[in-house]
């Protein structure tokens, strides 16, 4: 294995988005911060607890997973994407870098910049909420294989896309609806039937309940389904992408 190219790409991708980052960590913070005050607050007042815990403090891991999600999304799919456009990825495709290798530094890139907009949005909600954390493990588990899974699609979604347009179609199209449905702004226990089954076909759901868990110790479902639902989803989407990076698919001119 290459450790110094690998480390050499990684240090690149940390870079690259620390350059910017009003765009790259404060907007998005900001972003999700709007949320907290706006959902929080003005339901707050109608919905005082769920599950016995405070609404804000319900809806406190519910953000910090969606502000990870999708800056660990956006992160490798942009910056592989651009390098695509550009027709610089032909410089990484002839380095002395193995598909491993390629994943390792855009994957690691990618988590770090949704670990620390995951970790920042939680300190801002401790301010209105106070610091909760009743399982250690599991949330750390939780927020590494989280921030891990989404930054392998992200690479998927830039080894596919074409277009800028298309790069935004799984954000727009896939994830959005799929975390606004995922029990963030509420608990999908208590939506009327049959929603409150259909949900329980979105993985989201259990990312959501999971990282729920492991902050506030609200046990829904079964932390070891939403973790193994979790990591399967992270092993599919790791296999195309290296078959992908191994193969070269639509990066070859």
């Amino acid at each position: 294995m290459n450790t110094i190219g690998m480390k050499s790409l990684l240090v690149k991708e940390v870079r690259r988005f620390m350059r910017v980052p009003g765009q790259t960590v404060l907007s998005p913070l900001i972003s999700t911060s709007l949320y907290f005050l706006v959902f929080g607050y003005s339901l707050s007042g109608r919905v005082h607890e769920v599950e016995g815990v405070p609404y804000l403090q319900f809806i406190v891991p519910g953000l910090v997973f969606l502000g990870l999600a999708n800056n660990a999304f956006l992160n490798s799919s942009s910056s592989l994407f651009i390098t695509k456009i550009q027709g610089t990825v032909v410089d990484l495709l002839v380095a002395p870098l193995g598909p491993l290798e390629l994943m390792a530094g855009f994957i690691g890139g990618a988590m770090a910049r949704g670990l620390l907009v995951g970790g920042l949005t939680w300190v801002v909600a401790a301010f209105f909420t106070g610091f909760h954390l009743e399982h250690a493990p599991a949330t750390l588990l939780f927020l590494l294989l989280s921030s891990y899974t989404f930054s392998v699609l992200g690479i998927l979604a830039a080894v596919w896309a074409e277009k800028f347009e298309q790069i935004n179609f799984f954000p727009t199209f896939v994830m959005l609806p799929l975390t606004f449905l995922g029990g963030i702004f509420y608990s999908v226990r208590e939506l009327p039937s049959p929603w409150n089954h259909i949900s329980l076909f979105n993985p989201m759901v259990y990312m959501v309940e999971g990282l729920r868990y492991g902050m506030l110790g609200i046990r829904g479902f079964a932390p070891l389904l939403g973790l193994g639902i979790l990591v399967l989803v992270a092993l599919v989407a790791t296999g195309l992408a290296w078959a992908a990076l191994r193969s070269g698919y639509k990066l070859k001119a």
